[in-house]
């Protein structure tokens, strides 16, 4: 069993091996489930969802879609500071 500390905080640490187990890297999010009987499940969060999900969710209702180059435009004119 691996035993953790917690801070007067209330944070705990989690040691290198149980996060190489899980297939957490720095950045990634992890799923805490309260369990009965008073314990907990830790598990890593997936991405859910597709790349059919992310398609169409930049569309602007009433207005026409922009051309790469009309993109290309705005995102120069955006780091040249004239937006």
């Amino acid at each position: 069993m691996n035993a953790l500390t917690v801070t007067a905080r209330g944070q705990i640490t989690l040691k290198k091996d149980l996060l190489q187990h899980l297939g957490i890297h720095p950045g990634d999010k992890l799923c805490i489930d309260k369990m009965p009987g008073g314990e907990i499940r830790i598990r890593a969060e997936r991405p859910s969802g597709s790349i059919a999900d992310f398609c169409g969710s930049l569309k602007r209702e009433g207005q026409p879609s922009l051309s790469i180059e009309e993109m290309n435009e705005i995102i120069g004119k955006g780091w040249a500071g004239e937006l």
